[in-house]
């Protein structure tokens, strides 16, 4: 156990479920039925682990707002019933988060997705009970604004220092370094593994079984992987 931190939080996409199929599949058809151009599979993928709302306004800039609302609609619609892409928790993430808790230490999570949608992955995935606080995008401020992190210490009543944010990108690191908390980079998600390096996380880790033998042992894995 890592006795430096006393609270582990965790981004959702692209650290403990592997959507980044999902969220471009749904973010190609909102835009398709909005009449908007497409984007590349790139820039879908650079938006991920931002609130809806930013999201869609990075890739549409110049975006009016009625057309925000509904290109906004059109991508819940497709994300929560229309669309059949698989999304699932990649292979060890459970096990790993079953045995944090039990190991003691408060688990939560902060994550661009909405509060639908949070709650309705975590009941899929038969893993809410596990997590002690969450925050969702659109009921606070997006990454990488400190708001998250800041409100969750706050709930649970424990400082930057003994707090530790895992997530796979550069959104999520910048902040963890926004709210003086340190951050631990995953590199099997959506930003290359040289951006997170860039933003100094304690160490970057290829696998969830790299990340849970780190959080277990707190020691460095020996591979970093090169890109992701």
């Amino acid at each position: 156990m890592i006795e430096r931190f006393d609270l582990l939080v965790f981004d959702w996409d692209g650290t403990l479920m592997d959507s980044e199929a999902r969220i471009t599949s749904c973010l190609r058809a909102a835009a398709t039925d909005t009449g908007l151009p497409a984007r590349s599979d790139e820039a879908l993928r650079e938006v991920i682990g931002l609130g809806l709302r930013e999201a869609l306004s990075h890739l549409f800039e110049n975006i009016d707002e009625p057309t925000l609302q509904q290109l906004t609609a059109a991508y819940r619609q497709h994300f929560l019933y229309d669309n059949p892409t698989p999304s699932a928790l990649f292979p060890g993430a459970a096990d790993m988060i079953r045995h944090l808790h039990a190991q003691g230490f408060r688990l939560a999570i902060a994550t661009g997705k909405a509060r639908q949608g949070l709650d309705r992955v975590l009941a899929e995935t038969g893993l809410g009970d596990y997590f002690h606080a969450s925050r969702c995008a659109d009921e606070t401020g997006s990454k990488p604004h400190p708001r998250m992190l800041l409100e969750i210490m706050q709930q649970l009543g424990i400082a930057p220092e003994r707090t530790l944010m895992v997530g796979d990108t550069e959104f999520d690191l910048a902040m963890a370094a926004n709210a003086g908390v340190a951050g631990v980079a995953v590199g099997y998600g959506v930003h290359a593994v040289s951006r997170l390096l860039a933003m100094q996380p304690l160490t970057c880790v290829g696998n969830i079984a790299e990340l849970a033998a780190w959080l277990e042992s707190g020691e460095t894995p020996g591979d970093v992987v090169a890109s992701a």
